[in-house]
């Protein structure tokens, strides 16, 4: 990707760190104004009493106090605005990225995890949203602060000394120098980290999502020793880190030492030789300096975490790029003719083709079943009807229109799936039937009988909270949960991928009767269980061998055959 490209992915993100943040911004900027402006009216109070002292001064005493008073007053103003807006703008920038990040991640296709990391995610919602705050969000305030000090410092350095100032600027060069060399540096080691943790975090997943896998199987050690491996692997991201950052550090305060001495050194021989520079010219200078060479201090810090902050962002924009579904038109909720698929050919991988050829006539309101063995492309087709993946070759048409041209947001309003892997979230069994959603309670009684949730719910009541990942439900309870979302959403078009795997044979019966039972649905069903009373109650059968159609028809023309269907359903009769 070319930084072009990259910086115009990572645009939207750091305006999401602004938008409707600009008068918490303003606020804070004016408050460092303020501040600023008292700073350097004590710098020059400091000149005033050192040429009181001396006898080179003009103001009285009493003028000098008043003039420190106006001084204290802004200093506790800009405070008081710091106090109350500071934190507003930190915490309204976060949140809304945040919420942006995550608006972006749901807009993707929902087979999008299939082949991307998900740790990617979770590590830059966390380890990397904190970085970016801490790096780029937390030093704003304090850098403008900086800059604001140095204008008003330089106007004053010019004001009493322009030759003076000519000197400083250039003697100020070095440490720019110094930040620009090793801002990438630190910006590379940035990402290392966030890289790391990545890798990291998705050990910790893995590592928790299969621990019973783990434990049955012995592998606590082997486990324990990839955990250690990644974790070194971090500790030595985060330790080259820091030799980074206190390089960047270091450099940056020898270089400003070398200068503040060099100016210094010259602002007494300058009053030395009777170059029209008083003592208190000297102690404003030295004062006024310090004020020049902290935004010079601050840059290298703040460009490095800029840089690196930005690193961060455009890793996460150019993986939320990936597997969006184009935009589409939209079609209308319903079925009227039926769905065709014509010549589909599909591969995972390259030379690896699971679909081929396959043709299948699917009329509005009839219910299909797909079965054949294990890899025969079932699942395949229809996550494809599902809009998994734009790279099929053939057609795939909802009433005459291509599946590509539809939009995925109208292509859900039609077509909903239940599948054999179900996520039930950590809420109420209500909240995982309905998904957050209104019913009216008919609805969802009718959606909780036909799934055979009843008993669960009289036992337990529909407030029950599931658990993570549904831990405190029982597989086939999980997939009836999954089942009643469907029930309850009612999309003209119904696909069904082995949701009864986890079922007893009575409720695996009840649950395929009640799917055969909704008249007006087009129902397509990937099934493991060969049930003569549920076959041969469908439309039509598609047998699949080798990611092709080996036979279709009817169950009694399929088995009067006594082809490949017949040898399937004989031995799952054994």
């Amino acid at each position: 990707m070319s930084k072009k490209e990259a910086a115009a992915l990572r645009r939207p993100f750091v305006h999401e760190l602004f938008r409707r943040n600009k008068l918490n911004l303003a606020v804070t900027v004016f408050s460092a104004a303020l501040c600023s402006g008292g700073a350097l009216v004590i710098s020059w109070l400091i000149k005033g009493v050192t040429d009181l002292i001396s006898g080179a001064g003009d103001h009285t005493i009493g003028r000098l106090l008043i003039i420190a008073g106006i001084a204290f007053l802004l200093l506790v103003a800009g405070g008081v605005l710091d106090w109350v807006f500071l934190s507003r703008f930190r915490a309204r920038a976060m949140k809304q990225y945040r919420e942006y990040a995550f608006d972006r991640l749901m807009e993707k296709g929902i087979q999008a995890f299939s082949g991307e990391n998900t740790s990617l995610y979770i590590s830059a919602l966390s380890n990397d949203v904190n970085t970016i705050e801490r790096d780029f969000i937390s030093p704003i305030q304090g850098t403008i602060q900086a800059a604001i000090t140095f204008v008003g410092a330089l106007v004053l350095m010019i004001w009493y000394s322009p030759l003076l100032t000519l000197i400083a600027i250039a003697f100020s060069l070095l440490p720019i120098f110094v930040s620009v060399l090793l801002g990438n540096k630190a910006a590379k080691a940035e990402k290392a980290v966030s890289d790391r943790k990545e890798s990291y975090t998705g050990l910790l997943k893995d590592a928790l999502t299969g621990f019973a896998v783990i434990k049955s199987f012995k592998a606590e050690r082997s486990i324990s020793r990839m955990h250690d491996e990644s974790n070194e692997g971090v500790a030595a991201a985060s330790g080259d880190r820091t030799k980074v950052n206190v390089l960047v550090n270091y450099a940056s305060v020898i270089a400003m030492g070398a200068v503040q001495f060099g100016v210094f050194f010259v602002a007494a021989w300058l009053a030395l030789s009777g170059k029209s520079i008083t003592g208190g010219t000297v102690m404003l200078f030295v004062q006024l300096m310090n004020y020049v060479l902290s935004p010079i201090q601050a840059f290298p810090t703040f460009y490095a975490g800029a840089k690196s902050s930005f690193g961060l962002i455009d890793k996460l924009a150019g993986a939320l790029n990936k597997n969006v579904p184009d935009e589409g038109g939209r079609i209308a909720p319903r079925l009227s003719e039926g769905i065709s698929i014509r010549d589909l050919n599909f591969s995972y991988e390259k030379d690896k083709t699971v679909l081929s050829d396959v043709d299948m006539e699917l009329k509005a309101g009839g219910c299909y079943a797909l079965v054949g063995g294990s890899g025969s492309g079932k699942s395949t087709i229809l996550n494809l009807l599902m809009a998994s993946s734009p790279d099929y070759n053939g057609s795939i048409l909802f009433d005459g229109t291509e599946l590509k041209s539809i939009s995925t947001d109208s292509l859900y309003d039609l077509v909903s799936i239940i599948q054999q892997n179900v996520f039930v979230f950590n809420s109420t069994i209500r909240d995982n039937i309905t998904m957050f959603s209104e019913f009216p309670e008919e609805e969802i009684e009718r959606a909780v009988r036909l799934s055979g949730l009843k008993k669960l719910i009289e036992e337990r009541g529909a407030d029950y909270l599931c658990g993570e990942n549904g831990s405190g439900l029982s597989g086939g309870e999980r997939q009836r949960i999954s089942i009643a979302r469907a029930l309850l959403r009612k999309t003209p078009v119904l696909l069904v991928d082995e949701a009864t795997a986890a079922l007893d044979a009575q409720t695996t019966f009840e649950v395929l009767d009640a799917i055969l039972e909704l008249d007006g649905f087009t129902r397509v069903i990937v099934t493991h269980d060969l049930d003569e009373n549920i076959l041969r109650r469908c439309t039509g059968l598609f047998t699949l061998k080798n990611g092709e159609i080996a036979e279709q028809g009817g169950f009694d023309e399929l088995m009067e055959r006594k082809g490949y269907f017949y040898s399937l359903f004989t031995v799952s009769q054994k």
